[in-house]
């Protein structure tokens, strides 16, 4: 018998005690392990706070924040611990890891538990990003959504962050089945909504992990406007007369942006708004104490703030900072250590003037380089201006080097901690067919970022990232908990585990279906035929006729893999073959979009296109994102120009 010990008593070691038995009794079967509460054990394997075992800790500024994965075993018995809870559920994936575990995917299926004695173990480290975890996007059911947190650790990630104060758009865009013909919708309540929100909570504080929360909704909600309707126009919104004033004013109006309350600014020079939404604040966080991080951003669009006399005499960001002044006070009178995040988006990406955040060490600054290039990463460019502020006459950047510029004059007045909301699982991942451009974009970014002091990044994407593979969410996880990691190693790792001893060949055959597809060319950055748009290129569509002949050539790989001994191969396998098929239909579609044939290209996504993957998503839905996928089409079918955001 084996003995799992736990020497902290802590929810989270409780946890990490029985995953270490599950995969223990899994790797090994026929052993049987105990768990048992045991501080003063000496003996079996033994986990709990590396304080708690008189480990050194003093290589990180903050236990809270910063995890050290601590491994010292023998075959049955040694130590694995971490400075805080959660790093000790890490050290534990981490002890199995090494001992041959993988986890590719969510789920059961997503696993590869070899059979097979353990052996010894000795590990310590640091991982090298403070903040490392995903942030709800796309459409989410729930039970995936669960699945996803399950995932985070596993992969040696920390954090999850939910978005609004309760995430319907992500719920509402599943459940609802907009695009879906195979599927009836279902109306879901906030009151159901509220408990899933509730119940994922739950699980991350399980886990340990840190809960970022709610970002946009600040601007309107304190006013008494609905949000719930998120990025959805509203016909006839209701705004409370008597707080009319305080939305943003606009060609001499006092109304939603658009229609929009997530895309509405308030009037921030004005006192009572400030106090209005700085107690809203406050009061969240009173109510809320389990959020770690509390994230205050303002409106989600741009070119939208305030033309009053007073606003204007500040720029958005001097404002912004005011604001967060006024919430640190507020926070500071309910005698409340909520941390803030406030962001770089937008109008903000432009530093303040005169203003400058009087409580640092409450506050993280995170960059959101929505509009970037996704088809290169940062480079060494000297040459790179910034441009004056312009009120509500604005162009976002469109690569990384002239966000890192406008990085750099926020860095000339702000010291603290730099995070990056990062967008490479929006809808960037729906134009790459191999799945290997975006993650090599990933590996490229993390090592940027990091170069430039910010120390972690928020995937701002569905939780249903897994089309073709994992292996670009792998290289997001895995690349941020170990910077020293190449390409190649990571690569390997997963490609061998998730294809077999033929993984080569299932990464050449995806390789080249992307190259025929063109990521680039997705992007809307490849074209030179722009005088119409940048995707019009007969002698594109001509070329994506290809697309068809790679993927009857990878039938005959599939079809030879087709099952395995290894649940995760064969899952991998055939979430290839379903890939297959739609791309192909992608294919058509874009194709059409070459020859400007807009409308039929929007027609056949609608209806050819989402016919057959709608089929595939109840068998497949974890992995991929049906919402997003045929929403993101749809987008890209209708563009007319270079690639603008679109909120």
């Amino acid at each position: 018998m084996l003995f799992v010990n736990k020497i902290t008593s802590n929810p989270t070691v409780d946890f990490a005690a029985e995953e270490m038995k599950k995969y223990l009794r899994m790797m090994m079967p026929l052993q049987d392990v105990q768990v048992r509460y045991a501080p003063s054990a000496t003996d079996g394997f033994r986990i709990g706070l590396m304080q708690d075992f008189g480990l050194d800790v003093s290589d990180v500024k903050n236990t809270e924040l910063d995890d050290i994965i601590y491994i010292d075993t023998q075959d049955t018995s040694g130590i694995v611990a971490g400075d805080n809870p959660r790093s000790v559920l890490i050290a534990v994936y981490e002890f199995f890891r090494q001992n041959g575990c993988r986890w590719l995917m969510p789920g059961v299926d997503g696993e590869y538990i070899p059979l097979k004695p353990i052996t010894p173990v000795k590990y310590r480290h640091v991982p090298t990003c403070r903040y490392r975890g995903p942030c709800i996007e796309g459409s989410t059911p729930q039970q995936v959504l669960i699945d996803a947190v399950d995932l985070i650790p596993k992969l040696g990630m920390n954090m999850f962050m939910s978005q609004f104060f309760i995430p319907t758009a992500f719920y509402d865009r599943y459940y609802d089945r907009k695009y879906n013909p195979n599927i009836d919708s279902e109306s879901i309540t906030n009151d159901q909504m509220l408990q899933w929100k509730a119940q994922l909570e739950t699980e991350l504080s399980k886990r340990g992990l840190q809960f970022h929360d709610v970002g946009h909704g600040w601007t309107s909600a304190p006013f008494g406007v609905d949000i719930s309707s998120a990025w959805t126009a509203v016909e006839d919104p209701k705004i409370p007369e008597e707080t009319q004033q305080y939305i943003a004013m606009i060609d001499g109006k006092r109304t939603l942006f658009k229609n929009r309350a997530i895309n509405t600014q308030f009037c921030m020079s004005n006192p009572e708004a400030r106090k209005l939404v700085a107690e809203t604040i406050a009061n969240y966080a009173s109510i809320h104490t389990n959020v770690d991080f509390l994230h205050v951003w303002l409106a989600d669009s741009h070119n939208n703030h305030c033309e009053c006399a007073e606003c204007v005499k500040k720029i958005p960001s001097d404002w912004y900072v005011t604001l967060l002044n006024d919430i640190d006070l507020a926070l500071t009178e309910k005698n409340l250590n909520t941390r803030i995040v406030f962001i770089m988006y937008t109008e903000t990406t432009w530093a303040p003037l005169t203003e400058k955040i009087k409580n640092p060490d409450r506050f993280t600054l995170m960059l959101a380089p929505i509009s970037r290039s996704y088809t290169r990463s940062l480079t060494d460019r000297k040459d790179i201006k910034t441009v004056p502020f312009v009120r509500n006459n604005i162009t976002l950047p469109r690569d990384l080097d002239t966000y890192m510029a406008y990085f750099d004059e926020w860095k000339k007045l702000w010291s603290g901690d730099n995070i990056c909301f990062e967008y490479h699982f929006w809808r960037h991942q729906v134009y790459d067919l191999s799945g290997q451009r975006l993650a090599r974009r990933i590996f490229e970014d993390v090592e940027a970022y990091r170069s430039r002091n910010i120390d972690g990044l928020i995937a701002c994407g569905s939780q249903r990232s897994f089309f073709p593979n994992g292996f670009a969410y792998y290289v997001f996880a895995r690349k941020q908990f170990d910077v020293s990691l190449t390409y190649d190693e990571l690569f390997e790792d997963y490609y061998s585990h998730a294809y077999g001893e033929d993984y080569k060949a299932f990464a050449e055959y995806l390789c080249e279906l992307g190259d025929a597809l063109g990521f680039a060319y997705m992007e809307g950055e490849e074209s030179k035929d722009t005088n119409i748009s940048p995707f019009f290129s007969p002698k594109k569509a001509a070329e994506l006729d290809k697309v068809a002949s790679v993927v009857e050539k990878g039938k005959e790989l599939i079809k030879s893999h087709y099952s395995s001994r290894d649940r995760i191969k064969t899952v991998s396998v055939r979430l290839l073959e379903v890939q297959g098929e739609y791309a192909k239909l992608l294919a058509q579609a874009m194709k059409l979009k070459a020859l400007e044939k807009e409308e039929e290209a929007l027609e056949y996504v609608e209806t050819v296109v989402a016919s057959y993957l709608g089929k595939q998503e109840s068998a497949f839905e974890k992995y991929f994102d049906f919402d997003l996928i045929v929403r993101q089409m749809r987008i890209l079918i209708k563009k007319k120009h270079v690639p603008t955001v679109q909120f």
